[in-house]
């Protein structure tokens, strides 16, 4: 169904599937059955160079320079590897042959046009029409229930910033802001028209509160019988666990289905240098096992209230997507059921997304798309988030190795 997430194949029974094993993500036959013996060891040798830190660290500064002065020499050669590992193409059309390779898995697609941090009103535009032609072939494919949008992408950061600190002072600000408002608008609206979602993602905690604010309207516009509208809950600050509750009592109270996509998040260190630079408390949790806790309990929250709440599971952490996979079977809930969804990076974590299709879970694959100028700041801190923070990499590789081995591939 156009609009949630559903399961390309519906079991009728669900009854039945719940007597079977919930999801074993060992299963390394699963998981790579998509990769030929060439494409497990492209993947592998990918792999083993993102598992070194240093070159990941080093490679990425070095190709954020390239990027912001415009020199595309090495384009072809990140065309060839990260690109074509975590990417769709360069285009929607280029990025069909992927789109229905994961059907064929019974996996979803959410799309995202990769742009981010833009300053100029032609720009913000220019997303705004790509984000309206990803929805028109979203309308007409369906196995593409959701595409993704960032704010930053639609409005600058500094007018986002300002809202948030109540400092829209001069008329042409408040006439930015308004445009913004009009964006967002569009984009949804559209969505509702065609029965397609919309992720709004998440930012740093200095534009945040601004952007739950616009979130928030758009669902209670949108969200009423089904959910077009999701907002992003990032459970790596202290706060969110919190704030999904709450606006789970506001969505009660106005009448709304709350659209919610639960992430750890992307931002950390880049908080936590500014908290301590300007001098006030961080708003990330203290320890890792904090973070663990609040998403482990977010995720419960959903699965409990899932009649009022459609969720996503946004994760690469095997423990939180077995713990939502084995409260959705304990409590006998329908596995397509289309308020209970998981969610993982296009060319990462295939022995969660594979394993959890395979045993009849609603899952999807995020799938950046666009030119490598656009998409490339996003591969980087993919990279370096899955790296240094989760070790996502290092562990897939493992399991890329164990069934190259199970092949008998040398």
């Amino acid at each position: 169904m156009h609009g949630q997430f559903g399961n390309l194949m519906v079991n009728s029974d669900h009854q039945a599937s719940l007597h079977k094993p919930v999801v074993d993500f060992r299963n390394t036959e699963i998981a790579f059955s998509h990769k030929s013996d060439h494409e497990l060891k492209r993947t592998s040798w990918l792999f083993r160079l993102m598992n070194k830190s240093w070159l990941v660290s080093a490679g990425g500064s070095f190709g954020l320079w390239m990027n912001s002065t415009g020199i595309t020499f090495l384009d072809p050669l990140i065309r060839s590897t990260i690109f074509r590992q975590f990417c769709g193409g360069i285009s929607l059309d280029d990025s069909t042959q992927a789109i229905r390779h994961l059907a064929g898995l019974n996996t979803l697609t959410v799309l995202d046009f990769g742009a981010e941090g833009k300053v100029k009103e032609s720009d913000f535009d220019k997303v705004l029409k790509e984000n309206l032609r990803a929805i028109a072939y979203a309308a007409d494919n369906p196995s593409v229930p959701v595409i993704s949008s960032k704010v930053t992408a639609l409005a600058s950061n500094a007018i986002l910033e300002k809202y948030q600190l109540g400092k829209l002072n001069t008329d042409a600000e408040k006439q930015a802001f308004k445009r913004v408002e009009e964006r967002l608008d569009t984009l949804c609206h559209a969505a509702w028209q065609a029965g397609v979602a919309v992720f709004i993602d998440a930012e740093e905690s200095w534009m945040q509160d601004t952007i739950d604010y616009l979130v928030l309207k758009l669902m209670e516009r949108y969200n009423k019988e089904n959910v077009v509208v999701y907002h992003t809950y990032q459970i790596y600050r202290k706060d969110k666990l919190e704030n999904l509750k709450s606006d789970h009592k506001l969505a009660r109270e106005k009448g709304f289905i709350l659209g919610a996509k639960i992430v750890r998040g992307a931002y950390m260190e880049k908080e936590r240098d500014r908290a301590e630079e300007k001098g006030y408390p961080s708003p990330i949790q203290d320890t890792r096992e904090d973070t663990d806790r609040d998403f482990d309990e977010a995720i419960a929250y959903c699965v409990e209230h899932y009649e009022e709440i459609a969720s996503c599971n946004a994760s690469h952490n095997v423990k939180s997507n077995l713990k939502q996979a084995e409260m959705i079977a304990a409590r006998g809930l329908p596995r397509e059921h289309r308020h209970l969804n998981f969610c993982q990076l296009y060319g990462m974590s295939d022995y969660i997304t594979f394993n959890l299709a395979a045993a009849g879970y609603n899952v999807a694959k995020y799938l950046p798309y666009g030119p490598v100028k656009e998409v490339l700041p996003y591969l980087i801190r993919r990279a370096r988030e899955n790296t240094a923070v989760t070790g996502e990499v290092s562990r897939e590789l493992g399991l890329i190795q164990a069934e190259m081995k199970r092949r008998g591939m040398k």
